[in-house]
């Protein structure tokens, strides 16, 4: 796809990688802080230069039905589309200062994964779709080394560049941050029902989607809010989409609030329940989270904390015992 077009009647040039849809002048750059109207063309400053890169496991993204139990390059830029108070990558998302002194060419960073024995890479830590270009190169060469790859997201692409990413990105973890449009728009700087269209977008691609709410003490924690955050996900997603619900830590501009007591996630779990979600797990606290089939209630896998004792699933993607399918991206 051509990362950007120019405005109707005007000089400018509109980005495409995600729904802010800046209109830059040239010499400006969008509210990423990463992607620059040359005069000729928008370009993705950040191509190439990595602030973060580590080998995870998949299960840390979190994805629970993405080839459980494989490790994942992962890495990310700087720079964001949000402005979420609480991030938890702060450093890193919130800067526009560009560290050119380490320069990882796509090429490169597939061989890094294939090196290392990862079966996918992750783009992660910042919000990919502003380094999309550079992303999309690097999941090209790996998919040559039979790599796949995955976005954990804010869910603000465009859905341009989700229509993009059929058959170049694997999975996805989408985070829903809340279900209040105010406090998606005053708060963090996007759009709720973009969102909420961009998830059905996913789903309807055929990528590979779960779902994580981080649950803030006072901010998105009503029972309203989770009931409406678990019905969208059942009715308009498929009850078979996984929702990790994780535990908030104070970080960067929220550190008065209190860390999410387990009790709170037990709540948004019975809610989920409730809606009739068949995967649910607890994270960013110490609780096993076991997959569990739907129908006969057999362990499958068997987690504690990001460590797999046993698979029972592995490749086959049915439960054993009763032969129901488990939906995902099994080995």
């Amino acid at each position: 796809m051509k990362y950007f077009k120019q405005k109707e009647n005007s000089n400018k040039l509109v980005c495409m990688l995600c729904s802010h849809y800046c209109s830059l002048s040239k010499g400006q750059v969008g509210i990423c802080g990463v992607n620059k109207n040359t005069g000729e063309e928008i370009v993705c400053e950040v191509f190439g230069y990595v602030s973060a890169l580590n080998i995870d496991p998949i299960e840390k993204k979190p994805l629970y039905h993405f080839l459980p139990n494989t490790k994942s390059l992962s890495f990310g830029t700087v720079g964001c589309n949000f402005k979420c108070p609480f991030c938890q990558n702060w450093q890193i998302s919130q800067s526009k200062d560009i560290k050119k002194d380490n320069y990882i060419s796509p090429k490169q960073m597939a061989q890094i994964a294939y090196e290392y024995g990862c079966a996918s890479i992750s783009y992660t830590y910042n919000e990919p779709t502003i380094f999309y270009p550079y992303a999309k190169e690097c999941a090209l060469e790996s998919k040559k080394l039979g790599i796949k790859n995955v976005f954990v997201t804010n869910g603000f692409e465009s859905k341009e560049v989700i229509d993009d990413m059929v058959g170049v990105i694997d999975g996805v973890n989408v985070d829903l941050k809340s279900y209040n449009k105010e406090y998606y728009k005053k708060v963090l700087f996007g759009d709720l029902d973009v969102i909420l269209d961009n998830l059905k977008r996913f789903k309807a691609n055929g990528i590979w989607l779960e779902v994580t709410t981080l649950i803030i003490p006072s901010k998105n924690d009503s029972t309203k809010e989770l009931r409406q955050i678990a019905s969208f996900i059942a009715k308009e997603l498929g009850s078979d989409v996984p929702w990790h619900i994780s535990a908030f830590h104070p970080d960067y501009k929220e550190t008065n609030i209190q860390r999410t007591p387990k009790e709170l996630l037990q709540k948004a779990y019975d809610i989920g329940k409730e809606e009739g979600l068949e995967y649910i797990y607890m994270g960013n606290i110490v609780v096993d989270g076991d997959t569990i089939c739907p129908n006969c209630k057999e362990i499958l896998i068997k987690r504690e904390d990001y460590t797999i004792s046993y698979n029972k699933i592995k490749d086959s993607g049915i439960c054993p015992k009763c032969n129901t399918k488990i939906s995902g991206v099994w080995q």
